[in-house]
C-alpha cells in the first residue's frame, strides 16, 4: 500500500429510478435488496432517499447526493426507468456514474411485477448518446442483487481513476530533450480529459531547489533515505542534496495545486540537470512514486499520466520504463517458465533508476552509466551522475499501459498483461525481464504501427480490465491489446514472414 494523500477517496451513492407507469415499489424493494447485498459483501454504498420518476426528482436527488457527500453514483433501474430524468442526472452529477438494472426474480411475477429493465437500459443508453454523455455500463448490466454487487465493487475502483484524472494537475519542468521527440505532449488532449497542466522552466526547478537549502526537514529526510537504502546506501554524501530536492518538489506541488487536489511531475532530468544540481534525480523520483506522486523522466507528460492511472488501479507504486532490449537466448533455460509467452515475446524493461524500492528485488544507489559516458571522465570516479536506484525489479504479475496524445492531437492507448520473470537481467539500471504473451506481434503491429513512444507505464499487478473500462469511460476510441495468432492486426501481412 502507498501513501493516500495524493489519491482520491471514493464515496459511492446509489439512486433508484422508476418509470411512472410502473409500480415504484419495484424499485424501492429491489434497491433495498441490492443495498443489503452490498452490505453483506462489505461494498460500501450510500442509498439516496429520493427515487427518480421525473425531472423534479432528479434535482432533489442531486441535492441529496451533495448533502451526503458522495462523489460517484450507481443509477439503478429497478424497473424500465425514465431515460430523460435518468440521463439528466448523469449530466448534472459532478462525478462518474454507472448504470445497472434489476433482473426479474420469479416466473409468477411476470404480470404484476415485471420491471423491463432490459428494455429500459437500451433507452437510457440511447439517451446518453443523444446528450454526448459517458457512463459506465458493465458487461452484464442487468442482474440479481448478489450478481450486481461485483459490478459495483469494480465501479468503485474505476471511479477512483476518473476522479483522479478530473482532479489532477501535471507539473512539468523543462522542454522535451532534443532526441526525445517521442515524449511530445500535445496539451489539448490533456485538457479534454479534464487535467490541468503547469509548465515550468529548468531555471524554475533550480530556483526552488536552492530556496530549500536551509529547510529544517533535510536532516530527517536524509535519515529516512539511509534507513530505506540500508546496505544500498553507497553514496551517503548525496543524501542531503537529494533530500533537499525531494522537499523542493513536494513543497512546490503543495503550493501550486490551485483548483486541483492531486499532482504529478514530468521533469527534464538530463543533460543539463546534473551539471547544476550535482546528482541525477532518479532516487528521489522513486521515493515520490512510493508516495503516490509519480515523476516521469524526460518531460513525459503522458507517461506520468499513465503511471498515475496504474497507481490508482493497483494501489501500489507504478514506474515508467523503456521497452528497451531483447533478451539473449542464452539467458533462458528449458526449465524457465515463460508464463504463456515465447522467447520472442520477452523484452527487458529498463530505466535509469526511478522504480520504488518496494517494487525492487534488490537495489542500491549507483551512477548512471550512459550519462557518465557523456558528461564525465570515465577514468575517474563518478560524481555528478550519481543518484540512480539500480537493481532487479521484483518478479510477479504486471500490466503494461500507456495513454498517449498522438502527433495528430487525438488520444490512443494500449494495455497488455503478463509477468516479470525472476531472471537476473545482468545489466545496469532499474531493470527486469518481461514476459507478455503475444508481445512480439503486438510490438510490431501496435506499438510501432500506431507510433507509440518508448516509455511504458508499469503496474505491479493485473489491472487490464480496470484500465480498459476506464479508457472506454473516457471515450478513448483506440484501445489496443495483444491479439492471438488466429487474429490479424490491421495491415498485418496474412502471408507470413
Amino acid at each position: 500500500m502507498i501513501a493516500q494523500n495524493n489519491l482520491p477517496t471514493v464515496k459511492i451513492g446509489i439512486v433508484g429510478v422508476s418509470r411512472d407507469c410502473f409500480p415504484m415499489e419495484l424499485t424501492v424493494n429491489r434497491l433495498r435488496a441490492l443495498t443489503a447485498a452490498c452490505t453483506s459483501k462489505n461494498v460500501m454504498i450510500v442509498p439516496l432517499p429520493t427515487i427518480i420518476e421525473n425531472e423534479s426528482h432528479t434535482m432533489q436527488a442531486l441535492a441529496d447526493a451533495e448533502k451526503l457527500g458522495v462523489n460517484a453514483m450507481v443509477i439503478y433501474l429497478g424497473n424500465f426507468g425514465p431515460e430523460g430524468p435518468t440521463t439528466i442526472f448523469v449530466d448534472k452529477f459532478k462525478g462518474p456514474c454507472m448504470l445497472i438494472g434489476a433482473a426479474e426474480e420469479r416466473a409468477d411475477g411476470l404480470v404484476g411485477s415485471r420491471g423491463d429493465a432490459y428494455c429500459g437500459m437500451l433507452n437510457a443508453s440511447y439517451n446518453l448518446g443523444l446528450r454526448n454523455l459517458n457512463a459506465y455500463i458493465p458487461e452484464t448490466p442487468i442482474g440479481m442483487a448478489d450478481e450486481l454487487v461485483n459490478h459495483i465493487s469494480h465501479f468503485s475502483k474505476l471511479a477512483r481513476l476518473i476522479l483522479g484524472i478530473k482532479n489532477l494537475k501535471i507539473f512539468s519542468f523543462g522542454p522535451r530533450p532534443h532526441d526525445f521527440y517521442a515524449c511530445n505532449a500535445p496539451i489539448k488532449p490533456l485538457y479534454d480529459l479534464g487535467i490541468e497542466v503547469m509548465e515550468n522552466s529548468e531555471l524554475d526547478l533550480f530556483d526552488i531547489f536552492r530556496s530549500s537549502a536551509n529547510d529544517s526537514r533535510i536532516e530527517g529526510i536524509a535519515k529516512d533515505m539511509a534507513n530505506e537504502l540500508g546496505h544500498g546506501n553507497t553514496y551517503p554524501d548525496l543524501l542531503k542534496k537529494m533530500a533537499q530536492f525531494e522537499i523542493a518538489l513536494v513543497s512546490f506541488m503543495e503550493k501550486n495545486l490551485g483548483s486541483r487536489s492531486f499532482g504529478v511531475f514530468a521533469n527534464k532530468c538530463w543533460p543539463a540537470f546534473e551539471k547544476f544540481f550535482g546528482f541525477v534525480p532518479c532516487y528521489v523520483n522513486s521515493r515520490l512514486a512510493t508516495r503516490g506522486i509519480p515523476v516521469a523522466c524526460e518531460v513525459d507528460m503522458y507517461g506520468v499520466l499513465s503511471e498515475y492511472l496504474c497507481t490508482l488501479a493497483t494501489d501500489m507504486p507504478a514506474t515508467i520504463l523503456d521497452i528497451n532490449n531483447t533478451v539473449p537466448k542464452d539467458m533462458i533455460t528449458p526449465q524457465t517458465n515463460l508464463m504463456g509467452a515465447t522467447i520472442q515475446d520477452l523484452f527487458m524493461g529498463f530505466h535509469c533508476g526511478n522504480t520504488s524500492s518496494s517494487c525492487m528485488k534488490n537495489f542500491a544507489i549507483k551512477y548512471q552509466l550512459i550519462m557518465n559516458r557523456l558528461m564525465e571522465d570515465p577514468t575517474k570516479q563518478p560524481d555528478i551522475t550519481r543518484g540512480t536506484l539500480e537493481g532487479q525489479i521484483r518478479p510477479g504479475a504486471t500490466t503494461i499501459f500507456r495513454l498517449q496524445g498522438t502527433a495528430h492531437g487525438s488520444l490512443a492507448s494500449y494495455i497488455a498483461q503478463g509477468n516479470i520473470l525472476d531472471i537476473d537481467p545482468r545489466s545496469f539500471g532499474s531493470i527486469a525481464v518481461f514476459a507478455v504473451p503475444n508481445f512480439s506481434r503486438f510490438y510490431r503491429h501496435t506499438l510501432i504501427a500506431q507510433k507509440f513512444p518508448h516509455h511504458c507505464a508499469i503496474a505491479f499487478d493485473t489491472c487490464g480490465k480496470l484500465l480498459f473500462d476506464t479508457m472506454n469511460y473516457l471515450g478513448i476510441k483506440s484501445i489496443a491489446t495483444p491479439l492471438p495468432p488466429s487474429q490479424l492486426y490491421p495491415n498485418e501481412n496474412p502471408f507470413g514472414f
